[in-house]
């Protein structure tokens, strides 16, 4: 082997570097298998999920104006809109006028149904298509013919009533005979999520039913196609800006194309950046894969080294020649993650393109790859680079040696300086890229923290076993001396498995405690039922019937109205600047009530609550964490747009909320003199000592008799409803926390196969010297036990107290420990530590000891 002794220029030795990088690597890729797939795995989760989050918001841009049902659509809700703001909008293109409301609707056989009721006019839909079942025209399913109004409906509510088509049901006052199936509306992702299925109906038949009464919640929609040649961003921002001058107290929550559903793409985004931290995770427990990989690739080439050490070469050559190999291994498993992750969208889409609700557009996204390599490639550096760093100041002699007695040192302080800034690099690249900036901060921080406690408790663990007393047992004196050795496996097997575990435990904590909230049994004392749009002069004598169904339980009631918060402090509402956790009471519509008492479940933190027969100004009371998310205190103005009414307040006092009691409760609670006067509903709520389905059907059914305006919400099934859509969500982060799991596996798999050689001259030794296969099997099950029961109770501590701060602290819900799960987490990693670790053990007792003792 040739080596350069004069110095070359840089350029020179970076191709020398290079040309025995690829020379050495000829010889295959052996102890680089795990290296690559750590790394793969890693980029291909990041990469999928930007390159599948980035082909949805294409698709939600793209199909923009389909998914809004116009370019522009103003909501208002509570009120319709008044002639002059109807001929506003006629005036700029063509309108489309839709109606959202809960109602119930009863089958002839006088079964009940919760459903979500679409009324449409004669241009709906203005862009897209209804998916009928049997196909017929909009115009032929929504007429009215022998005394029934046409409807269509989800096919869960013929499953749920036992209806077939030509069947007829009741809502309010009207006669519907179902005609079609709705199996596809192109403005459906517009909406918010429903808590029943589907009734599409004509605007006539809804004024027919009698349920639009003063101060109904009913959400109207006006939807503005503007004409073609004007049909673009600019013009669309113009009509807004345009009636928002012209109309300014009329309370519109206004949306255009290229935001139809807020909510959901900020859904998008939060989720995707949750995802894209799970396959950072990942890559993390790669990094560990990544410097066994080149701790052990060290190892086995120390001749190689030492020959060209010993011909002249620099410890900066050698640094430089195994960088280049670093880079070029973790470029190979980053291409193998670009490609799988890049190829996702396209696979979805052709296995499950027809049965996908949102518009998915696959595509390549060279932004979203290119980050990816970004991160596949800075973790593998930020890992290999100590590793590598230590070969620099190591003499021949001490190459040579390290067969038998390794000697510790740091690397260079510039090799840590490279380090550190490499680290520096992806931290700012994982925080300064993220949606939301403070989770990914957290995250960073959580790592450097999971990390320097894994090597504590590594630490621990060997300083533990050796101050023990020597046991008697031979077995298990040999695991004992075997955790703490020189060279022992204790620090890679915690590395490798700990943060796996601590990320496993962390979710399956989180789902345990969700399916418990909303799948579970109930809140103690939470209500069994609300009832809507109960109008207000029948309020007093509902509340009475309620009493008399269901003399043993609880009724509450209070006035409700919807209105927008419009500004706070003199400051627009869109110019709030709030904290994350506020900016939803901003997005659209709340609801607010008004009282002369303090409400049920809350409790006055700051200031004081009006008295009794406070005449003045309107004041507000507003929950404290809105309140300092929006940075408001007492005496703060806010104003609030209700019924195309701007009423201002001033901010009397604070409350906590307590909201997992399920009761009702507001963000805004108003002095009474506040909405005088105005039209709206009362909300009432049914809590049952002992609750049972015959007897809940038995009340809706009474409620339907004798107030048919009013509607029953079930407690149970709304929770169920959200409960299946965040089981969804919690099984789509089981899939991508897969991904960390099997890094962890591979890391730890890489890291007994790093240790074969040395677990092979012990093996041999220690058959030598009388010792059985038995007795030396035993002894390495023991160790691995001991390790891996170590790193589980890590690992279980770890993931709690994460779990614990996702869900008290940003899911804002009560939390009780999962022992059944952390106890399967527990086993699940002796069982996998054990098992990889005698399968490596059962391998170097099978070899012969003459072969080895020669080559000591």
């Amino acid at each position: 082997m040739t080596i350069v002794s004069e110095p070359a220029y840089r350029g020179r030795a970076s191709s020398l570097a290079l040309r025995y990088a690829l020379r050495e690597l000829r010889g295959g890729l052996r102890g680089f298998y795990v290296f690559i797939a750590c790394i793969a795995l890693g980029v291909m989760a990041i990469a999928g999920v930007g390159s599948v989050a980035a082909s949805l918001s294409e698709g939600l841009t793209r199909e923009g104006r389909t998914l809004l049902g116009g370019d522009v659509a103003f909501s208002l809700i509570q009120r319709e809109a008044r002639p002059e703001e109807i001929a506003f909008l006629r005036a700029r293109g063509q309108v489309s006028v839709a109606a959202a409301l809960r109602v119930m609707a009863r089958s002839n056989d006088g079964k009940l149904a919760l459903v979500e009721l679409k009324a449409v006019d004669d241009n709906y839909p203005m862009l897209g298509e209804v998916t009928l079942e049997p196909k017929m025209p909009m115009a032929d399913l929504l007429a009215e013919r022998d005394g029934a109004f046409g409807a269509a409906v989800d096919s869960t509510l013929l499953a749920r009533l036992d209806l077939r088509l030509g069947d007829r049901i009741g809502i309010g006052n009207a006669s519907f005979q179902i005609r079609s199936v709705v199996v596809a509306e192109p403005d459906k992702l517009a909406g918010n999520v429903g808590l029943g299925p589907r009734v599409l109906v004509s605007e006539a038949s809804l004024r027919a039913t009698g349920l639009l009464q003063p101060g109904s919640l009913v959400r109207w929609i006006y939807r503005v196609k503007l004409p073609n040649n004007a049909a673009d961003d600019r013009a669309a921002t113009q009509l807004i800006d345009s009636a928002r001058s012209a109309l300014p107290e009329a309370g519109w929550w206004i949306r255009s194309s290229g935001n139809a559903s807020p909510q959901l793409e900020r859904t998008i985004n939060r989720f995707s950046q949750f995802l894209t931290l799970v396959g950072l995770a990942a890559l993390l427990v790669g990094g560990v894969g990544v410097a066994n990989a080149v701790k052990s690739h060290i190892d086995r080439r120390r001749d190689v080294i030492a020959s060209f050490k010993a011909l002249g070469a620099t410890g900066r050559d050698v640094f430089t020649i195994y960088l280049t190999q670093v880079i070029l291994l973790a470029g190979v498993g980053s291409v193998i993650g670009l490609v799988v992750g890049a190829a996702l969208p396209f696979i979805i889409v052709g296995v499950f393109g027809k049965l996908l609700p949102l518009p998915v557009i696959p595509a390549l996204h060279p932004d979203e790859l290119a980050l990816s390599f970004v991160y596949g490639l800075l973790t593998a550096l930020a890992f290999g680079l100590w590793p590598l760093g230590r070969v620099h100041d190591v003499p021949v002699a001490a190459l040579f040696r390290e067969e038998v007695s390794r000697e510790w040192h740091r690397p260079r302080w510039s090799y840590l300086a490279l380090m550190a800034a490499v680290i520096a690099l992806l931290v700012t690249v994982a925080i300064g890229l993220s949606y939301d900036k403070r989770v990914a901060a957290v995250f960073v921080v959580s790592s450097v923290a999971v990390f320097a406690l894994l090597r504590g408790v590594a630490a621990g663990l060997m300083a533990l076993a050796r101050r023990m007393p020597r046991s008697s047992i031979t077995m298990l004196r040999l695991a004992i001396a075997n955790i703490y050795r020189p060279g022992a496996l204790t620090p890679s097997v915690v590395m490798s498995l700990g943060l796996g575990l601590a990320v496993l435990v962390t979710i399956t904590q989180i789902d345990g405690n969700l399916r418990r909230q909303f799948l579970a049994a109930l809140p103690e004392r939470a209500p069994s039922f609300y009832f809507i749009d109960i109008p207000t002069a029948d309020a007093d004598r509902f509340g009475d019937f309620l009493r008399k169904v269901a003399p043993q339980s609880t009724v509450d009631d209070v006035p409700m109205l919807r209105g927008r918060i419009v500004a706070a402090r003199g400051v627009k509402a869109d110019e709030l600047n709030p904290s994350q956790d506020s900016e939803w009471v901003l997005q659209s519509d709340r609801g607010l009530t008004y009282t002369n008492e303090v409400p049920k479940g809350s409790k006055v933190v700051e200031g004081e609550w009006w008295s009794a027969d406070y005449k003045g100004p309107p004041l507000v009371s507003l929950e404290k964490k809105i309140a300092d998310g929006l940075k408001l205190g007492i005496g703060d103005e806010i104003i609030v747009n209700v019924l195309g009414r701007d009423i201002p307040a001033k901010i009397s006092n604070l409350r906590n909320v307590d909201w997992q009691g399920l009761g009702i409760n507001f963000v805004l609670v108003f002095s009474p003199n506040a909405f005088k006067g105005a039209p709206h509903s009362h909300i009432a709520t049914l809590s049952e000592t002992h609750p049972d389905p015959a007897g809940d059907a038995r009340i809706i059914k009474q409620v339907a008799d004798a107030f048919p305006m009013v509607t029953s919400v079930r407690v149970r099934e709304a929770l169920e409803t959200v409960g299946t859509v965040i089981t969804n969500l919690v099984l789509a982060i089981r899939g991508a926390s897969a991904v960390t799991l099997i890094s962890a596996i591979l890391v730890l798999g890489g890291a007994l196969a790093a240790g074969h050689r040395h677990r092979v001259y012990d093996a041999v030794i220690l058959k030598t010297l009388g010792a059985t296969r038995a007795r030396l099997l035993g002894a390495y099950a023991l160790e691995y036990l001991m390790i891996g029961l170590a790193t589980a109770v890590f690992g279980v501590i770890a993931g709690s107290i994460a779990a614990w701060l996702i869900v008290t602290r940003l899911m804002t819900l009560s939390f009780i420990w999962q022992a059944g799960s952390a106890a399967g987490v527990v086993a699940a990693a002796l069982v996998v530590t054990v098992g990889l670790g005698l399968a490596g053990t059962l391998l170097a007792l099978n070899q012969k000891p003459a072969s080895v003792l020669r080559n000591l």
